[in-house]
């Protein structure tokens, strides 16, 4: 820092004399001994700033003895003049030479062609240049403080501030990133520092410091530097000076002993730090369970919207700004690097980290619908894929943090639906996980390790728990959140719970708390994404004409609605248990239609609108059951371990559903419906006989999702062949060509109630029409370009695929919308610090 104030002492003395650096590096600082001594003793000369300024820090041991060494600003071969002002202010271009101002060759080097400093022109070094020299626009003293906070930054962390694999790379560093806090990187830095760099690294320069001379006064505030010169040596007058403080400073040493006596004796019983709470204003989101704090509990990570489309925003908690994440579109449940310089999360269907120092994301593994991630010292993320449909991917899964092959670490027992939200303990070898959506003698909170061994269950619960070191556990109850003693070496739960904060909220439709703790810092949501959703009626321009009952809180998701457009058939959940229920249109009243603790979903109307079949967890991965529309007798198992249904075909032969392979991802396959049906007389549920199921979509990629056409000879599905989700249509039954309908992405595909038209789902959340027209022959489409109709507020979020649309087309055109309702203040994040004083001893 002392380096840097006599940098930045030279930049206000170069912008005083009328002259802009224009290339400020590492590379054109000296280093050298104070009062002419030199800096390295054994190269006998002054050091160069290098990379990294490693060179410089040794060969500044040098100069201990002298007092620190003397920076030197050399190499002004790209300097421009300006205009003097009286504060080395740079506010406009320099006059021309005979207008008043400097001569040209009082700042620019003699062989430096004239042509150089002309408009447009890129001058300096890409690493330290600031965006408005990168456009090529004219330089001022702001360029110059750019370029230094860039070398501060690098002097203070040891990192560039921008990086970049190419020019073309680093530029867009430059101009559309920021470098992560100073104070991240190292934590002995004081605060203040974060702000100093922040200014000076602001991309508009109406943003930074105006004046290298205030630049230089934060820094000497920041250090506690003197603000005037050197005091001069002692005199005869002087001598009484220092002699009189000498007594002062023995006086002083002897009240600093008695202190530290005192101390000595009283240090074992320290007051008791108070609990402190605040709260943190958050723009709105569709994932209120998307909250995490870094490991050192100084940063928080949050989900948040503010144009349509979800973001990872990130803030140090004593700070008043955020940050987005370049980059980060469609986010979902972010989590940390154990060295908070880089952060999971999930989008596009992919698992992707970030690095806070910039750069663009990077993809580590497929994740459809991604369900948690946690990170280990040793490089291991462990994650789960997807869902309880996609049975292979729902397991805790293992990946490099730099990418590779997954690898699952456990495998789904009998009656189990889902593993996710895994946690490493602090050895990182040993996890927590929540294993849910199964029977209920399978669910809660687990104990596992990379090194292998069955999973032991600690804990019956509806909600994960989180393991806060050394002996403390962490789970929702109801609305509460709660705490009880933890034995991690044996694995078990001591005691009573206590409750720690209420309201906390928690999303029952991926089984998640709002709530997130480390190293004596807890953050938490009051509201969860179970806080309202909505069926409701809009027509084509987006205008809500109706509505169903009011805002229902049990997680509503997975509608369906009968060819008649009368009746809705919809999921609920209800403490943590899923079953179908059916109302009519015109009153709007839910009426309970499976009942099976297992969790039943995905309902789906027959053609005739008599009959409903359904997904259950009942024996492990889903299985296709069938039950008559009025509620009376048994359900009638159609397939077992099948997936989840998506589609009847109008002629009712064929039921389309999705399946999961290990080898193949997320397919298509269809069960014919023809057939003798079995008996059911014994009372139990017996599979279909004579109904062979196929595939009619498999690749090795992913394809979830699919509807057919009204007359049953077109099938509309999602693929992520391109590396994010488009919509495509092909032949049903024969296979054929296939079309693109989607352009820029596109899930959950619905048809018209003519076929003349596909709707889906943009990235943005917008919902799309594409103009469809057969051929004369029957075999090929013309398609028209999509369009959009309106901003949609869908429960499922927009931009992965959810399997099954969250949206219905009725016969008369309307839209029936699941729709997230938000309150008109987003709700923000409570901060608590020294939570554990709560709990007592």
């Amino acid at each position: 820092m002392q380096i840097a104030i006599q940098i930045a002492d030279a930049l206000a003395t170069a912008h005083r004399a009328g002259v802009i650096h224009r290339d400020l590096k590492p590379g054109n600082i000296f280093l050298v001994g104070k009062r002419g001594s030199s800096t390295d003793a054994r190269r006998g000369g002054p050091s160069r700033l290098r990379q990294g300024f490693g060179e410089a820090r040794q060969s500044a041991g040098g100069a201990t003895a002298a007092g620190p060494p003397v920076a030197k600003l050399l190499d002004f071969g790209l300097a421009k003049a300006g205009q003097q002002i009286v504060g080395a202010g740079f506010l406009g271009a320099p006059k021309p030479y005979g207008e008043g101002g400097s001569r040209p060759g009082a700042s620019l080097a003699p062989t430096t062609p004239p042509a150089l400093t002309g408009q447009g022109t890129i001058l300096g070094t890409f690493q330290y240049m600031a965006p408005e020299q990168l456009e090529g626009e004219e330089a001022d003293a702001r360029t110059d403080i750019f370029a230094f906070g860039a070398v501060l930054y690098e002097m203070l962390t040891g990192r560039k501030a921008f990086e970049g694999k190419s020019h073309a790379s680093l530029i867009g560093a430059i101009m559309h990133t920021e470098p992560a806090p100073v104070s991240s990187v190292q934590p002995l830095a004081p605060r203040s520092v974060d702000r100093i760099v922040r200014k000076c690294l602001a991309k508009d320069p109406d943003d930074r410091w105006q004046t290298a001379r205030d630049l230089l006064d934060e820094l000497r505030w920041t250090v506690g530097a003197p603000q005037g010169a050197p005091m001069p040596l002692a005199g005869p007058r002087q001598g009484r000076l220092v002699g009189a403080r000498l007594a002062w400073g023995v006086a002083a040493i002897a009240l600093v002993v008695a202190a530290a006596a005192v101390w000595q004796q009283v240090r074992d019983t320290p007051s008791p730090r108070p609990i402190t709470r605040f709260e943190i204003a958050v723009p709105p989101t569709d994932s209120p369970t998307s909250l995490a704090l870094s490991p050192d509990g100084r940063q928080l990570a949050y989900v948040a919207s503010t144009d349509g489309r979800s973001r990872v925003w990130v803030r140090l908690l004593d700070d008043t700004d955020a940050r987005a994440l370049a980059g980060t579109e469609g986010a979902s449940f972010p989590f940390w690097a154990p060295d908070a310089r880089a952060i999971g999360f999930f989008a596009e269907g992919k698992l992707k980290r970030v690095d806070l120092a910039g750069g663009a994301p990077q993809v580590l593994a497929d994740a459809p619908n991604g369900r948690g991630g946690t990170w280990n010292p040793e490089g291991v993320i462990l994650f789960t894929p997807g869902n309880a449909v996609s049975a292979p991917n729902s397991v805790i899964t293992r990946v490099s943090a730099a990418g590779g092959t997954p690898i699952a670490v456990t495998h789904l027992g009998p009656g189990e639906g889902s593993h996710r939200w895994p946690q490493f303990l602090p050895d990182g070898r040993r996890f927590m996980f929540f294993s849910t959506v199964g029977r209920p003698d399978t669910q809660g909170v687990y104990l596992a390790s990379l090194d292998g061994g069955e999973p032991i269950r600690v804990l019956v619960t509806e909600t994960p728990g989180v393991f806060v070191p050394p002996d403390r556990l962490l789970l929702v109850r109801g609305d509460a959140l709660m705490a009880a003693r933890f034995d991690a070496a044996q694995g078990m739960v001591a005691g009573e719970l206590m409750q720690l904060a209420q309201p906390v909220g928690r999303d029952d439709g991926v089984l998640a708390s709002a709530f997130s703790v480390a190293r004596g810092t807890l953050a938490y949501r009051t509201t969860g994404g179970s806080q309202g959703r909505q069926l409701v009626w809009m027509d084509r321009t987006g205008k809500m004409v109706g509505s169903m009952g009011s805002p229902d809180t049990n997680q509503l998701a997975q509608l369906a609605l009968d060819p008649a457009g009368q009746r809705i058939a919809v999921v609920r959940t209800i403490l943590g248990n899923f079953d179908v229920w059916l109302m009519d249109t015109s009153r709007g009243i839910p009426a309970r239609f499976t009942f099976d603790p297992a969790g039943d979903r995905y309902p789906l109307w027959s053609p005739d609108g008599r009959r409903v079949v359904f997904g259950s967890l009942r024996g492990g991965p889903v299985s296709l059951y069938e039950k008559s529309a009025s509620g009376a007798g048994d359900e009638r198992l159609l397939a077992a371990d099948a997936g989840m249904p998506l589609s009847w075909s109008p002629d009712g032969r064929f039921l389309l559903y999705q399946r999961a392979d290990p080898k193949t991802g997320i397919d298509l396959w269809v069960l014919p419906m023809t057939g003798e049906r079995p008996s059911t007389g014994s009372g139990r549920p017996e599979p279909a006989e004579g109904r062979k199921p196929h595939a009619v979509v498999q690749t090795a990629l992913d394809q979830p999702g699919g509807e057919f056409s009204l007359d049953g000879r077109w099938l509309a599905y999602e693929s992520n062949e391109s590396g994010r989700f488009e919509v495509y249509v092909q032949p049903f039954p024969e296979a054929g060509g296939k079309w693109q309908m989607s352009v820029a992405g596109g899930t959950q595909p619905r048809w018209r109630h003519d076929g003349k038209e596909l709707y889906y789902v943009a990235p943005d959340a917008r919902l799309m029409a594409v103009p469809v027209a057969v051929s004369p022959d029957g075999k090929t489409l013309d398609l028209g370009v999509p369009a959009p109709l309106f901003r949609t507020r869908l429960a499922s979020g927009a931009g992965v695929s959810s399997g099954r649309p969250e949206y219905a087309v009725a016969p008369d055109g309307r839209f029936l919308m699941n729709t997230v309702v938000e309150d008109t203040a987003p709700s923000p994040i409570t901060i608590v610090l020294n939570w554990e004083a709560g709990l007592g001893p």
